[in-house]
């Protein structure tokens, strides 16, 4: 293999688009509108058709959407909220920066999402809600944390930050809880160029309290009924996503295709994991996830990383092992495990499967 292989290619999907992207960011500059305008008004009506959801609101990045989600279902100083530990940092730090406390559960070790049990565990009296983490673009399992949240009283915020498009028992992920918070960080299956986020409901006060919070709480010019944020999408970042958003089922098969065609170059292979996909799940495959011998790890990425193949863990240190939390750590066999252990692959819905089978291959040498 003479050609870099990277984790993700934006290049090759901006160069389709190109002649749209151009057009659609000229037309906002030349409006002069740049801020909640009529892009973002239409991307929200677009993206919630899309997912099945009867609101979305934009906002200035996945972490806002987590923390203005929090803020909408009431969350905030005293309560508890149940996240995993294994996923990216933001899940748990909007915890905190809302003021109430991230309360560690485990993951199932196949889809590496929560472990209902895990979460029932950790319910205490100062539990107030649930952020199942659709990891890697797997859907959580939504059906028993959704009926414990219901018997305890507690709000689901789904983080979905890695799941657009993902399918669980046949609705999309982002309308399963009493909210969801997406991405659109430039790597993300629909990403931005930029900055971007989106808060999904179909709970019309959590969707105006989102709105509120975006625009330094308020609805009307001057009149501020609480403390909130500068959090808006913006116009430029809407009207780029409106230009991909049409592609993103294909986009989504495509990860797919690369997936299968990984699936079955690994396939027996000793010491290697593929990813699982739960009965009645869609994964879109925002990561390909696999689990090697920990021991091995590194060599592997070093070996591969000598043929110009990118790899990456996600992720190498759990939040429950991270200092402002550690002092409160919780045993958490799955996760940890999982952070010794689990590889990614280069996954995007340009590569071919001549490559991923390659790059298959390659890895397959690195554990003789």
């Amino acid at each position: 293999m003479t050609r870099k292989i990277p984790m993700v290619d934006l290049e090759a999907q901006t160069k389709a688009l190109w002649p749209e992207l151009e057009k659609a960011a000229l037309d906002v500059l030349r409006s002069g509108r740049f801020i909640l305008g009529p892009n973002v008004e239409a991307f929200e009506r677009e993206a919630a058709a899309f997912l099945g959801v009867r609101h979305a609101v934009g906002v200035g990045s996945g972490t806002d959407a987590l923390v203005l989600g929090l803020r909408a279902l009431g969350i905030g100083p005293g309560d508890e909220v149940i996240v995993p530990s294994f996923t990216f940092f933001a899940s748990a730090e909007s915890v905190s920066l809302v003021g109430a406390t991230p309360v560690f559960a485990d993951i199932e070790p196949h889809t590496f999402c929560l472990e209902p049990d895990s979460v029932a565990k950790a319910i205490s009296l100062r539990t107030r809600a649930i952020i199942p983490v659709h990891l890697f673009g797997h859907p959580a399992e939504m059906d028993a944390i959704g009926e414990l949240a219901r018997r305890k009283g507690l709000a689901v915020l789904e983080d979905a930050a890695q799941g657009f498009g993902a399918v669980y028992r046949g609705r999309k992920v982002g309308g399963l809880g009493n909210a969801a918070a997406f991405s659109f960080f430039p790597s993300k299956n629909l990403g931005a160029f930029g900055e971007a986020g989106l808060v999904t409901t179909d709970d019309a006060s959590v969707a105006d309290a989102v709105r509120r919070l975006r625009a330094h709480g308020s609805r009307e010019r001057y009149v501020h009924v609480e403390i909130g944020y500068n959090a808006r999408l913006d116009e430029i970042q809407a009207a780029l996503l409106r230009v991909k958003l049409p592609h993103v089922a294909t986009w989504n098969d495509e990860r797919r295709r690369v997936a299968r065609a990984y699936d079955a170059a690994l396939a027996g292979v000793k010491g290697v994991t593929t990813p699982t996909v739960a009965p009645g799940c869609a994964h879109c495959f925002h990561q390909y996830t696999l689990r090697v011998p920990p021991g091995k790890r590194a060599a592997i990425m070093k070996a591969l990383e000598a043929e110009g193949i990118a790899t990456q863990i996600y992720y190498p240190i759990p939040n429950h092992a991270l200092a402002m939390y550690a002092q409160e750590a919780p045993s958490l066999p799955a996760t940890d495990e999982a952070a010794g252990s689990v590889l990614s692959l280069p996954i995007y819905p340009e590569l071919p499967d001549a490559d991923a089978k390659e790059i298959a291959r390659k890895l397959i040498a690195t554990l003789r």
